[in-house]
């Protein structure tokens, strides 16, 4: 781990980051005098499940995903982040345990925030108190629409939304990076790895090609149209399981 220069670019990352936008310019300051930028190298341990929950963080660059491990020894895979999303800021301000743990899938940069600093931060401020819940609040709604669409879709339908979401344009060709290894992807998805590469195959039909880790997609358009489609397809009919560049 190394510690970073919080730099203008990085501040107005912060800043418009859902948990942090409604500060007052003071809070705000005195946030950032008390936090730490981080570089954490790929596959580098945040923190663990069942550890005191001490530190949340800010992601302005990479990946980080939330994993728990199964009683059979397996990694389920509970939620991936990215730039300007939080980790973790409930169980820190809740003074509770970490329910999860928490590693780099990518090289990334994080802004590390002590739950005991921003606790006296809001003792002065209660205002943001309200940042708190509308960041619970989000992160509620993500679960939610993470179990509608493990409870809804298709894997293939699952795969499509989540390339559509990559996609740097809403209709046309394009070429996406996969942004983090296969194996996250299909855990993610709720899939295991051969069902992933089933997917793929499947999405060839609607113009996808894969060539290591990059995708060619012919028509975002169609492949957000199909995502549509199979989900129908599977909430009216049970049985049927068939299953960043612009170009």
């Amino acid at each position: 781990m190394s510690k970073q220069v919080i730099d203008p670019g990085d501040r107005e990352a912060i800043r418009s980051a859902p948990m942090f936008s409604g500060l007052p310019a003071q809070a705000f300051d005195i946030l950032l005098a008390q936090s730490e930028l981080q570089f954490r190298a790929r596959r580098s341990t945040l923190f663990e499940q069942d550890e005191e929950a001490t530190t949340f963080y800010l992601v302005l660059d990479g990946w980080v995903k939330l994993f728990r491990m199964t009683a059979s020894g397996d990694e389920a895979v509970v939620g991936t982040f990215t730039r300007g999303e939080s980790v973790a800021e409930v169980p820190c301000l809740t003074g509770g345990i970490y329910p999860v743990s928490a590693e780099t899938v990518t090289d990334a940069r994080l802004l590390a925030v002590s739950s005991s600093s921003f606790a006296t931060l809001t003792r002065s401020h209660p205002e943001i108190c309200l940042q708190m819940v509308a960041s619970i609040s989000l992160h509620l709604k993500e679960l939610v629409d993470q179990i509608e669409e493990l409870k809804a879709r298709t894997g293939p339908q699952r795969l499509a939304n989540f390339l559509a979401g990559l996609a740097p344009v809403s209709r046309g060709p394009c070429t996406i990076a996969l942004p983090y290894e296969k194996l996250l992807i299909a855990g993610r998805l709720g899939m295991k790895p051969e069902s992933l590469s089933r997917a793929f195959q499947r999405l060839q039909g609607v113009g996808v090609r894969i060539h290591h880790d990059t995708v060619a997609v012919s028509d975002v358009a169609r492949l957000a149209e199909f995502a549509g489609r199979e989900r129908l397809m599977a909430v009216r009919c049970p049985l049927l399981r068939t299953g960043c560049r612009p170009g």
